[in-house]
């Protein structure tokens, strides 16, 4: 017998069809026997609709404003997945299985006063693990808890994620299933490369990687939080047939185990292919090459919330000027200009340029942290297709390369097959 967090995502509750489906794979685990908690998102599609109307109300009312009150946000937001969780633990109790939902605020997830973006700060699981116990299956709403101003608070996008491995965490879960649309991890993306294959295993700091680089396959937070607290996390598919063979099976099951570097016996030398589109470049030219300009640059990025990604600074030849080039996401580059060209006295540059429409693909891997030559490998192959290479950044097992977007397909294509993923 095992303690099972099940996690699943707004397409696989999209409608009551979905829901009893997903209630038959709660009752695979229930039937083998294992305590199980369930974490729900929103059904599909129903978050963007409620956030949709918070947004609108202010307009609607005739508001001078649009601004309004993020907790009140919170506490429209949330009502996605009280929704779901009540749902399935109806699904549940009509298969014959006791089952109850519980809102984040009931169990208590505590967390921040950050409404929006809120993070965890506690988790008491000693009721849901009592109820387990006794074979009832939690319910638990996801993306939500509730704050120290004692109001609910949701965790941002793709929080469910966060929840679900929070909850394994806190109740000490043997695994933490997240069920999604897609059947596992790949090297990369299928759509784009048909010969990308599933990995059965992936090492936590890869996935952070890989999901902080553009993967959408986990919320960055759950995999930081996985990571942390040892939760092995099992990435796996709704859509399977429930009673499928291998799917009860405890050990292995179909999908990709998210799980400490010490599991990986044999290590890839290169994992997986990621790529983000819309990023934006952004040039300062002839800088005061003087200690505090950085400061003065990202100081004020960063009291505007706009996340700064790669960052190179050209060495000046006579130590008086130098250049300094980033990028930022796309749809922030107006808000960055605008807040650079506010402290431009301040900075001290002489020329500002910037550029849209650009892609980072990187290269992700442990085993880079012990094998020479994997960078060249990476230029080698792009210079051979005629691909340009703007930026470059790197850690021990990542490559980051910005090129221009029409190039990203074939890029993602040149790579993957470079380092032999493409072979089973």
């Amino acid at each position: 017998m095992a303690r099972i967090v099940m996690k699943f995502g707004g397409t696989s509750v999209a409608n009551l069809e979905r829901i009893h489906n997903v209630a038959r794979h709660v009752k695979r685990e229930v039937d083998a026997g294992h305590e199980v908690a369930v974490v729900v998102s929103a059904m599909s599609g129903k978050t963007n609709e409620l956030v949709d109307w918070v947004q609108n109300m202010p307009k609607v009312a005739g508001a001078d404003s649009p601004f309004y009150d993020a907790r009140e946000y919170d506490a429209i937001v949330a009502s996605g997945e009280q929704v779901t969780s009540g749902l399935l633990a109806i699904a549940l109790q009509s298969l014959g299985i006791n089952a109850r939902s519980w809102q984040g605020w009931q169990i208590a997830i505590k967390t921040d006063n950050a409404h929006g973006a809120a993070r965890i700060q506690e988790i008491d699981g000693s009721d849901i693990v009592r109820r387990m116990g006794e074979g009832q299956v939690a319910v638990v709403a996801g993306f939500q808890g509730i704050g120290p101003d004692n109001r609910i608070a949701t965790l941002g996008r793709g929080g469910s994620d966060t929840s679900a491995v929070a909850i394994a965490a806190a109740v000490k879960a043997d695994r933490c299933d997240i069920y999604t649309d897609v059947d596992g991890v790949y090297t990369t993306d299928p759509r784009i490369e048909p010969k990308a294959r599933r990995l059965k295993k992936v090492a936590f700091e890869e996935m952070l990687e890989m999901a902080s680089l553009g993967a959408k396959v986990l919320q960055v937070r759950s995999v930081e939080l996985a990571m942390v607290h040892k939760v092995r996390m099992f990435v796996r598919s709704s859509f399977e047939d429930p009673d499928a063979p291998g799917m009860g099976d405890l050990l292995n099951p179909p999908g990709t185990l998210i799980c400490d570097e010490e599991e990986i016996v044999e290590q890839e030398v290169v994992t997986g292919i990621a790529y983000a589109k819309d990023e934006a470049q952004i040039s300062l030219r002839r800088l005061a090459d003087r200690p505090g300009v950085s400061a003065a640059i990202f100081g004020p990025m960063a009291e505007s919330h706009i996340n700064v990604d790669m960052i190179v600074q050209n060495i000046s030849e006579d130590g008086s000027k130098t250049d300094m080039t980033f990028t930022v996401p796309s749809g922030d580059i107006d808000k960055a200009l605008a807040v650079l060209g506010d402290n431009k006295e301040k900075i001290g540059f002489d020329v500002i340029q910037s550029e849209k429409g650009l892609v980072k693909v990187s290269v992700i891997g442990i085993g880079m942290r012990s094998h020479a030559g994997v960078a060249a490998t990476a230029f080698k192959a792009l210079a051979e297709k005629g691909i340009n290479i703007k930026a470059i950044t790197t850690s021990e097992i990542k490559i980051s390369i910005l090129i221009d977007g029409p190039y990203a397909e074939l890029a993602v294509r040149t790579l993957h097959s470079c380092y032999g993923l493409d072979k089973s």
